[in-house]
């Protein structure tokens, strides 16, 4: 199944930044909330999306890199204060949910075998390459955990964007509850112009919620339709996950999402993306921050969380 993640929004966001200069809309001292009350307040900043968790080194919090989804890589996340972690789930052969981006166990682990085929005990046995794995990747003592290993490891104290990797929806939303973490969970999925209200119908309705909108033409019009029929339920959802648009599209989505109190995410993630904002971030993060993103996915959650601080610190007025 392939990952509902969003694109990369850069060519025009440089030059749109210039004429909406809305910037992140919230005062530094929004960065000491909780990550549950930000989610809550789409006023309170941007936030910081860890792709897989925090696998890469911390240099400025003197960190090692970490197995991408392991419990380490959400040790760092917390020590490096990122808000939320993405992270993948799929269901091992006896029924278990596991954390595990790839069908197979081969790229991130010393074994080999389908999650789909192979029991939580023989999951266990196993031992996460550092990093985003691979078969140069050196073998670690992390072990792969369970969906409830990592609710239970972070409870209370980041949010974590459940990828679920299945038809496990509902498994991995009862899962959420029955620990008591509800609200420490994000859950997506794509919404169309004729999918029903998400947030707001079973199970998707227990747990904060983000529609990931499925664009047709694109135009300004069909983004606001997309907006309104995702807001028209009970329940509204926490932000959306917006795909490829022009300008004039965005800045329409974008106003109708502000006026709801739904934060806009993207990721910059791949070529030309996480790589290119570590050399010159006012390039890459910083128009994203100005046109109204207020969620960020990255691989480099360290580079993006220090630069929002100084994108604060260069909002406030000097004395």
């Amino acid at each position: 199944m392939p990952k509902a993640n969003t694109p990369i929004h850069r060519p025009w966001a440089i030059a749109l930044a210039a004429s909406l200069c809305i910037g992140t809309g919230a005062a530094g001292s929004a960065l000491a909330q909780s990550p549950q009350d930000r989610l809550a307040n789409a006023e309170s900043g941007a936030m910081v999306v860890a792709h897989r968790g925090c696998h890469r080194a911390g240099v400025q919090h003197g960190l090692p890199s970490a197995p991408e989804n392991s419990l380490l890589a959400l040790d760092h996340c917390i020590a490096m204060g990122i808000d939320v972690m993405e992270t993948d789930v799929r269901r091992t052969r006896d029924g278990y949910l596991i954390i595990m981006h790839d069908a197979t166990v081969d790229r991130t682990t010393d074994g080999t075998g389908k999650v789909a085929d192979m029991t939580l005990a023989q999951i266990r046995q196993l031992h996460l390459r550092d990093g985003m794995g691979g078969a140069s990747a050196a073998v670690t003592a992390q072990q792969v955990p369970t969906l409830a290993d990592m609710l239970s490891h972070g409870k209370g104290r980041i949010l974590f964007n459940l990828d679920i990797q299945e038809a496990i929806y509902a498994e991995a939303i009862d899962e959420s509850v029955r620990l008591g973490a509800a609200k420490d969970v994000i859950l997506k999925t794509r919404a169309g112009s004729g999918s029903p209200p998400l947030a707001a119908i079973p199970p998707y309705d227990r747990v904060p919620f983000m529609p990931i909108l499925s664009r047709v033409s694109g135009t300004p019009a069909e983004m606001v339709a997309l907006a309104w029929q995702q807001l028209a339920g009970r329940r509204a959802p926490v932000a959306f996950g917006t795909p490829r648009l022009d300008s004039a599209a965005l800045a329409a989505l974008r106003n109708e999402a502000r006026k709801a109190g739904v934060r806009l995410w993207t990721n910059t993630l791949g070529e030309g993306g996480d790589a290119e904002a570590t050399r010159n971030p006012d390039r890459i993060w910083g128009p994203l921050l100005s046109v109204g993103f207020s969620m960020i996915q990255t691989d480099e959650p360290e580079t993006l969380k220090a630069f929002i601080v100084r994108h604060h610190a260069d909002e406030r007025p000097s004395n």
